[in-house]
């Protein structure tokens, strides 16, 4: 029974309006006029979805990712797979890997082939794994060797010292594979049984504490029983692969086998006849390679011998086998597996095979509107004979000699129009030079005519001690350029024999220099006639990255056997790969062998402190490519212009320009310096910005003059230019201070170049008046495809430190 009382709700009872649940007609539905969205419409069908439906679709997508790393690590070293390539790499003088290779071979039920020629290489066959592998160990001291294998490997097997781990050379060689992409490593440490057990777990525990730094969370491998080696191969099947991104879109290979054919006009170029697995992509014949280290060539045809390294051997009649482990040697060229049971695969189209032109040839009269009509020529005629002089020369001159006789007024008007006469210190070095050859001339004629013998004892080697201090001296010089550069960025002195407004003829003056337009078709070089650009850089990378992912290309399939024959490669490629160093093939995208201007983002290296100066010669290590050039240094913002910086920064980010061949990234690039003695030293490391020709690097000349007498606002200036021409030159470009005041020139007082300057505040009396001015440089075609090899890595200790060097 209800209450007679119960409580009823009133007039003023707030009413809030119902909810309308799944049509939203609001404002932005409005503005877009019935219009849907392309975008909405999948968020429209997951919106649907059920939630068990959504949560079996991520169920789906788990087990679909989980799928393919078990496929990829099912295939790798497989029957239909490439054989799991492992490189040993040595990071201790001490490590020897002879141990190491000998306890790997000494499997169970394996197959061993040994390559000949090749010191430590052979391929291990576990029929009842069902794995197939390849070792090959990098020459200790051999970096190009060691970061070719690595761009290519499955796996690093990285062998350690017990006591020390790795020494200045292992540090050297990590930091450079760090850099160009480290794939799938373990750590394995060999000997240590000679230690009391005690000792061997300190040790243990030291060199783990060691490399924890370099390796955060990774197992240290005992190698020196069967059983050990045996986990250590298990670990390498199962963990997981890390993928460089670099190779993981181009097809690569490392040559097992090659056969070189000479050529019908010369022995010094012919066919190279190169067999290994194909790995990465697809390999296409109609697209080039590149043999890294020797540059790109084309292919004829693709062969499909047969698998030498198959899991299932073919039995050979009377051949016992005494032992489980059966050793077969292959020969160096391969020559007998290559002329039995060959296939063609397919031969190269030449309608559509790439062309190896990396250079547009430029058209002189490409710019050239209309002919030049006989009444222009005959007026060019008048002008030569009007502007004809008469010097006076010696007796059997020619007209075409004298017309490079200078009289002496005109000595002073001639100016070099060379971008390297910015540089005033270098003019000043380089005259010291001469003055010295010149002395040292001077000093060596009365020599000749009063000659004396003596003896010298060997044990003395003065010329090569004087020539470590004329380094050192080099060394200092350049340490003081640094510093100098740092404490006053971009001044330089006004010349007083040469008129500013023709030394600086070439620079402007911009009211802003970041707001401030410029032109980055304006006043090209003729270098920028003879590469290639884009009209949409990232939209062309990221068409060719569609079409690798989604599209069927023809060719040899990843895990194949095959022989490439590469055309017009000179003998010196064989010639390397019989002296045991490792050939390594990678293919290239459509348009990189084409040149371009790369850009680099790159950080000074921590272990090496030398000055290093914009335009001089550097090694680069960029992707797949290595090559020589001059490139220049700027600021890596986010403006339409950068600052050109005339030293590689400690401290800062920077961008390097040069001229080469198109790659599309991400890549890793390395720069190393080479030294006088032939080592290559690692300066800096980082990544392909872009391939940008567009891209402005401004350099900038800030010339100073100093407050002679201060007013209100008002000011007289001297010391910037030096006659009365020079202030009216440069009367529109704004003036700034050191303190934050700007200004302007208001006119110039007297003859030697003093000028009075309006500014928007009093100045201080120890205050310096700047002038910026600004000119547009392009990098040099320095391109060199031929890096020398390295001499073995020794740490340098006659470093400058930096705190020594004092300023004068």
């Amino acid at each position: 029974m209800v209450a007679a009382g119960a409580h009823r709700p009133g007039p003023l009872k707030q009413q809030n309006k119902a909810h309308k649940g799944g049509k939203h007609s609001g404002s932005s539905q409005r503005r877009a006029g019935g219009r849907v969205s392309v975008k909405a419409q999948p968020r429209r069908r997951l919106r649907d979805l059920s939630r068990v439906d959504r949560r079996h679709q991520a169920l789906q997508l788990r087990r679909q990712r989980k799928e393919a790393v078990l496929a990829e690590k099912r295939s790798l070293g497989s029957r239909d797979g490439p054989p799991h390539l492992v490189v040993l790499v040595l990071l201790h003088s001490r490590a020897a890997a002879h141990d190491t290779l000998r306890l790997l071979q000494s499997q169970d039920s394996a197959v061993v082939h040994v390559d000949e020629g090749r010191a430590g290489g052979f391929a291990l066959l576990c029929p009842r794994l069902k794995q197939r592998w390849r070792f090959v160990t990098a020459q200790a001291g051999d970096l190009h060797a060691v970061l070719d294998l690595a761009k290519v490997a499955d796996s690093l097997l990285f062998i350690l010292d017990p006591a020390d781990g790795w020494d200045s050379a292992g540090e050297h060689c990590l930091s450079c594979l760090f850099t160009q992409g480290l794939p799938s490593y373990a750590l394995a440490v060999p000997g240590g049984t000679d230690l009391p057990p005690k000792k061997r777990i300190d040790a243990r525990k030291k060199l783990a504490k060691a490399i924890e730094k370099r390796f955060p969370e990774a197992k240290l491998f005992p190698l020196n029983t069967e059983q050990e080696s045996s986990l250590l191969l298990r670990h390498l099947a199962t963990q997981k692969q890390r993928h460089l991104a670099f190779r993981d879109r181009r097809a690569h290979l490392l040559a097992y086998a090659a056969e070189f054919v000479p050529g019908q006009e010369s022995d010094l170029v012919g066919t190279l006849k190169v067999s290994g697995f194909v790995r990465g992509q697809t390999l296409n014949v109609n697209s080039l390679v590149h043999i890294v280290g020797h540059g790109d060539f084309q292919m004829s045809q693709v062969d499909a011998p047969p698998d030498p390294l198959t899991l299932n051997p073919r039995a050979v009649k009377g051949q016992k086998r005494s032992q489980d482990m059966e050793v077969q040697d292959d020969s160096v060229n391969g020559t007998d597996e290559m002329e039995e049971d060959v296939k063609v695969l397919m031969k190269a189209d030449p309608n559509k095979q790439e062309s190896l032109q990396s250079e547009v040839v430029p058209d002189p009269m490409e710019g050239e509107q209309t002919w030049p009509t006989e009444e222009e020529l005959q007026e060019a005629e008048a002008s030569l004979k009007a502007n004809r002089r008469v010097v006076k020369v010696p007796k059997g001159t020619s007209k075409y000699q004298a017309a490079w006789i200078v009289d002496d007024g005109e000595e002073g008007n001639q100016e070099d129009d060379d971008d390297e006469d910015d540089d005033i210190d270098d003019d000043m070095m380089e005259e010291a030079v001469s003055q010295e050859g010149e002395s040292s001339e001077e000093e060596g004629e009365p020599a000749e005519e009063e000659c004396e013998t003596m003896t010298i004892s060997e044990c003395l080697r003065d010329d090569q001690y004087d020539e470590k201090v004329e380094e050192d001296e080099q060394m200092l010089e350049r340490y003081k350029q640094e510093r100098m550069d740092e404490m006053f960025p971009d001044e330089v002195d006004t010349p007083r024999d040469v008129p500013a407004r023709v030394r600086f003829q070439k620079y402007r003056g911009l009211k802003s220099f970041r707001t401030s337009p410029w032109d980055p078709k304006e006043n090209l070089p003729r270098d920028y006639a003879r590469i290639f650009q884009f009209q949409d850089f990232s939209r062309t990378r990221k068409h060719l990255f569609r079409q690798i992912e989604k599209e069927e290309t023809e060719g040899a399939s990843v895990g194949w056997y095959v022989t490439l024959h590469v055309c017009n490669v000179p003998v010196s490629v064989m010639e390397s790969f019989r002296e045991g160093k490792p050939l390594v093939l990678f293919s290239l995208l459509p348009h990189e062998q084409k040149m371009s201007v790369l850009n680099f983002l790159v950080r000074r290296h921590p272990s090496n402190s030398e000055p290093v100066r914009a335009k001089e010669e550097l090694i680069f290590h960029c992707g797949f490519r290595r090559f020589r050039a001059s490139p220049l240094f700027s600021q890596h913002t986010s403006a339409d212009k950068h600052k050109l910086e005339r030293f590689l920064r400690l401290d800062a980010a920077l961008v390097v320009t040069v001229y080469a061949p198109i790659t599309f990234p991400p890549a890793s690039v390395l720069l190393f310096k080479q030294r006088s003695n032939g080592m290559h030293d690692l300066i800096a490391t980082g990544s392909l910005l872009s391939v940008d020709p567009d891209r402005i690097v401004i350099k900038r000349l800030v010339l100073s003059g100093h407050p002679f007498k201060i007013f209100t606002k008002m000011a007289v200036v001297r010391y910037m230019f030096f006659n009365r021409e020079d202030v009216m030159w440069f009367k529109p470009v704004e003036l700034r201070t050191k303190w934050g005041r700007r200004g302007h020139i208001k006119e110039p007082l007297g003859t030697h170049g003093h000028m009075k300057c309006h500014f928007d505040g009093q100045l201080k009396s120890q205050d310096t008046v700047l002038l910026n001015l600004y000119k547009r440089v392009f990098p040099k075609w320095t391109y060199d495809p031929h890096v020398p090899e390295p001499v073995p890595w020794v740490r340098s200790e006659s470093v400058l430190p930096v705190q020594e060097v004092e300023m004068e």
